[in-house]
């Protein structure tokens, strides 16, 4: 590919910071090579100025401590919905490089964030004893790293598919403890586009454009010295042809961000399609959301098996029409040949019937899917502390804390979900109080929890043949009018069984309390939602002229027709008869009852 002309160059009409388009392995001890140090270290030849102006069509876009250079419309997408993404992979970012920088001796500092004591008298007590003899009487000075400045045993941070580089960009201005940033983007108008962003952000000491090919990249630094600490990525669509160079190129205990945009193909609309990119077969269900994630991270563990590596998720979240996973990737033999959990053998028989016991349908074969927890819930009661101790360093603090706070109360050991309404569905029955469904299993004595993937649902320990006898107990009380079942529905077939198991209390459970006031948290943060069928819009705004035709052809009718006299005769005398009847019966107003919290989501 032609590399980037200089910015000597005549024909380039901005000065522009330096474009790499080969990988700058580091040098023990000193930073990548091609990126300044410090900005006192330029020598004046080298030496960017402070701000660049805007070009014709440009627009400044404001995101965090960003503010990002986007050209005319439709050229560099930006998509201000996906700021939550943004925000919170900062913040996972940085609690990751606070555990990191103090293995290393070094302490991060946050602005706004209050100073953290966290003792552990064990870890003290086998730091003494390991400690030789003469160095207990002295302590060593604290080295500290803050945000915007170059750390010289810092983590090297690769955003694969940057765009414009505005998360690259935030990195650098609001994540401490970093040595470098390599933004990196296969078009040439994006890497010269970050290229200025870094040096209108002025973080050109820290931050690198890069024009290469992820993959290739990825490949090139997969050395065991080479390796980035945290690798970033984020495409347009399905992550499938970058995860096997993501796995080598990250180091030792190094964090993986992966965001999937593809939900289609992996929420069940076309299962082979996502057989032949993850490895997994998926099902058009309710818990589609979370069979996503673990569809993603079963992908992950298995090429990183083929390397003897192995991951350990951090949090996994699904948001609007994504997902997003935070993996941290080790290596041992022996914990890879632990994930498959189980030892092969010949074949004894299928587990279940042809059958369903409880419907008499046939079963639904999916995945495989990762059975592990999708979170490691200490780390994430670290960022949601750091988050809610600072809420006016990010945006979305707000919908941060709720999402997380979800997160920490969802039971580790039970994959997928069921929702009420499903149930509900099945059996041709009005829909339960959500509070006393889960009422009756915690009287019944199983675990429930909520899921951040969805409003209404239910994860459970309880076995299918509990949640039907609570639904067979609900219709009793709110029969259905079982002649009109079919005797092959699956209806016919729950309700004409007994409930045979314990027979549900339907009072409220002691601890409601607690249940009410974080399902509030949660759907007020929900709140800021927008539809996955809202188009962004492209460079930072709409264009005037593209508002103005917009515009056009609007009101077209200045006096509306009330009478259905005048309307246009109808070559169908029925759909008119009914078109008359139906417009003085039927108002806006009889429809606008509807619950908040349906409106928020």
């Amino acid at each position: 590919m032609e590399p980037l002309r200089a910015p000597q160059d005549p024909q380039v009409n901005t000065t522009l910071s330096r474009v790499d388009t080969k990988p700058q392995p580091p040098t023990s001890g000193a930073p990548m090579e091609g990126l300044n140090p410090t900005p006192a270290a330029s020598t004046p030849d080298q030496e960017m100025p402070l701000t660049i102006g805007l070009l014709p069509g440009e627009t400044v876009v404001r995101e965090g401590k960003a503010a990002i250079l986007f050209p005319s419309a439709n050229e560099v997408f930006y998509n201000p919905v996906q700021e939550f993404n943004r925000d919170l992979t900062c913040a996972v970012v940085t609690e990751f490089a606070r555990e990191q920088m103090a293995r290393r001796g070094v302490k991060v500092v946050v602005p706004g964030e209050k100073e953290r004591v966290v003792v552990n008298l064990a870890d003290e007590k086998k730091e003494e004893t390991e400690m030789p003899t003469g160095e207990k009487g002295g302590e060593e000075p604290v080295v500290t790293a803050s945000v915007g400045e170059h750390c010289k045993n810092g983590l090297r941070v690769l955003e694969g598919l940057a765009a414009s580089g505005l998360r690259s960009v935030r990195f650098a201005l609001e994540v401490p403890g970093l040595r470098s940033v390599t933004a990196n983007d296969f078009s040439a108008k994006a890497a010269a586009l970050i290229a200025r962003n870094a040096q209108h952000n002025e973080v050109t000491h820290l931050l690198q454009a890069s024009q290469r090919d992820a993959s290739m990249l990825m490949y090139e630094m997969r050395g065991k010295k080479d390796r980035y600490d945290v690798i970033d990525l984020d495409p347009y669509g399905s992550p499938a042809p970058f995860l096997d160079a993501a796995v080598q190129a990250v180091g030792e205990g190094g964090l993986l961000c992966v965001t999937c945009t593809d939900m289609a193909v992996m929420a069940g609309n076309s299962g082979e399609t996502c057989y032949s990119k993850y490895g997994s077969v998926s099902i058009k269900a309710k818990y589609c959301h979370e069979m996503a994630l673990r569809i993603i991270l079963h992908s992950l563990d298995q090429r990183a098996g083929v390397y003897q590596r192995y991951i350990h998720p951090l949090l996994c979240v699904s948001v609007d029409f994504y997902i997003r996973v935070f993996v941290r990737v080790h290596t041992g033999q022996a914990m890879v040949k632990n994930s498959a959990s189980i030892k092969y053998s010949a074949a004894t028989g299928p587990p279940v019937g042809a059958e369903c016991e409880h419907c008499g349908y046939r079963h639904q074969l999916g995945g495989p899917i990762w059975g592990e927890a999708l979170h490691d819930v200490s780390f994430v009661q670290k960022v949601l502390s750091a988050v809610s101790g600072n809420p006016s360093r990010f945006g979305t603090a707000r919908r941060i804390e709720g999402m997380l706070s979800m997160v920490t109360e969802e039971l580790e050991d039970v994959p997928l979900y069921y929702t009420v309404d499903n149930l509900s569905s099945t059996v041709h029955c009005s829909t339960p109080p959500l509070l006393q469904f889960r009422s009756a299993l915690l009287h019944a004595g199983y675990r429930v929890s909520l899921s951040h993937a969805c409003k209404n649902a239910l994860k459970t320990d309880a076995p299918p043949r509990v949640l039907w006898d609570v639904m067979r107990c609900w219709e009793k009380s709110n029969p259905v009018k079982r002649d009109r079942l079919s005797e092959s529905s699956p209806a016919h077939h729950i309700l004409s069984t007994e409930p045979i198991g314990y027979r549900p209390n339907s009072a409220l459970h002691a601890s409601f309390g607690v249940f009410l006031c974080i399902r509030r948290i949660f759907l007020q943060n929900s709140a800021c939602r927008v539809s996955i069928w809202c188009r962004s819009p492209s460079g930072g705004g709409i264009s005037s002229d593209l508002e103005d035709r917009r515009k056009q052809g609007q009101n077209k009718r200045k006096n509306q027709i009330t009478d259905a006299t005048q309307l246009k005769s109808f070559p169908c005398k029925r759909f008119r008869k009914v078109w008359e009847h139906y417009i003085p019966h039927h108002t806006l107003g009889s429809h606008s009852n509807v619950s908040q919290e349906l409106s928020l989501w």
